[in-house]
């Protein structure tokens, strides 16, 4: 069973950065590709970004390509997300999960002036 703690979030202003950790335990986190997702508040949980498991593939949402980097470290068992170019629709609770089986509690991210 694969437990997930995201942490980094927090209030950033528009145009500013923030990493987004996401720590494993309880699994052997090199056989699972990772996911990053937020929800914003009254929206549907969407899909951010994902990496496969040995970390050589990536893949985006449109609306954070070119502005976000997933990567992963699987000696620390974690997923990380950098985020630049903050907008204030990026604020959301973001979530990292293991495949889509396994899901953190999630992280604030509030952007705003």
């Amino acid at each position: 069973q694969m437990h997930l703690v995201e942490s980094g979030g927090g209030l950033v202003q528009p145009g500013g950065s923030l990493r987004l950790s996401c720590t494993a335990s309880g699994c052997t986190f090199s056989g699972y590709g990772m996911n990053w997702h937020r929800q914003a508040p009254g929206k549907e949980r969407k899909f951010v970004a994902g990496i496969s498991s040995g970390g050589g593939s990536t893949v985006y949402a449109e609306a954070v390509r070119g502005r976000f980097t997933v990567s992963r470290d699987n000696i620390k068992s974690t997923v990380y997300l950098q985020m630049t170019s903050l907008k204030p629709e990026a604020g959301a609770v973001y979530y990292c999960s293991g495949g889509y089986d396994y899901w953190g509690r999630g992280t604030q991210v509030t952007v705003s002036s």
